[in-house]
């Protein structure tokens, strides 16, 4: 086959992701080629080795796709491909690691979406808490969050040293303002419900951390997303396919966002970002923010 269009998928872990090798696919690429335990330091050699081995023709039709598990080494990653370029020889490059990006992107812009329905206002100085803040969804979705003027605690089950300690890296690496929060205990978990205006679950598949009795005694909670496909569901209550399921309160009503709901915007956003590497003309760099951007686009 003349020109080929190849996707490189680098991956700092063991295995590339089934998942990762399937979307691709799903986007048209011809060959999607995997490198495991790749470190960062090889990232310059191996975008190097991509770029300079095909035609004019052949490097338009060239993506790399940043896989793993840890969010901020999947931007490190893409930033040191980006630098590896010599342009004309430059070739589009997507950081998805864990589909954490694109899974956050998908929550955020859904929350904003139904905030809007409900007082006609944004993520602007809302007060948000994501249940397992700390890992790659969790990092991104506070991070999003924050970028849309809220007030956001990441939330880990570890403690407060724990999640600030992961605000801190985030702060310190995106220029934004995210605090840490305890959430180990239902008693824990259940202060931060009573302060909460939009809770984001990013925890642990199969554990169930807020139960609806919890649920039903919140005063201020406007929009609850659940991240959790595998049953329990995290927040009880909210099944996997609801889209702005209305369920009742002290406080009134909470717009709930299942899993599956979440993970329709996530998998168009995920697609459309590849299917944008395939048809783009220039090199596309593309992370949290263009993610954020297109599922924005996608909900509204």
């Amino acid at each position: 086959m003349k020109d080929p269009y190849l996707l490189h998928v680098f991956s700092p872990t063991r295995y590339v992701s089934p998942f990762d090798i399937n979307m691709a696919y799903e986007a048209h690429y011809d060959a999607v080629i995997p490198y495991c335990n790749v470190t960062l330091d090889e990232i310059h050699p191996l975008t190097q080795d991509t770029i300079f081995s095909r035609s004019p023709v052949g490097v338009k039709r060239t993506g790399i796709f940043i896989g793993g598990r840890d969010f901020h080494l999947a931007i490190d990653m893409l930033n040191a491909a980006r630098a590896a370029m010599v342009p004309p020889f430059a070739v589009s490059v997507l950081a998805d690691p864990s589909g954490a990006i694109t899974t956050a992107a998908a929550m955020v812009a859904l929350a904003e979406h139904w905030l809007k329905q409900i007082d006609g206002r944004d993520l602007a100085g809302r007060r948000v808490h994501v249940l397992g803040g700390t890992g790659p969804v969790g990092n991104c979705v506070g991070l999003l969050a924050a970028m849309c003027g809220a007030e956001v605690y990441l939330v880990s089950k570890r403690g407060e040293r724990e999640a600030q300690a992961s605000a801190d890296i985030c702060n310190a690496r995106y220029g934004v303002d995210l605090r840490g929060a305890a959430g180990g205990e239902p008693g824990e978990i259940a202060a931060i419900l009573h302060t909460s205006e939009v809770l984001f679950n990013a925890a642990k598949a199969g554990v169930r951390l807020v139960d609806q009795s919890m649920l039903a005694g919140v005063q201020r909670l406007l929009v609850a997303a659940d991240a959790n496909a595998v049953p329990p569901s995290g927040i009880e209550g909210i099944g996997a396919k609801d889209l702005g399921l209305p369920i009742e309160t002290a406080g009134g009503v909470v717009r709930g966002l299942g899993a599956l709901a979440i993970g329709d915007v996530k998998y168009k956003v995920h697609t459309g970002l590849l299917a944008a590497m395939h048809e783009a003309s220039e090199p596309l760099f593309l992370a949290h923010e263009e993610a954020f951007a297109l599922a924005r686009r996608l909900v509204g």
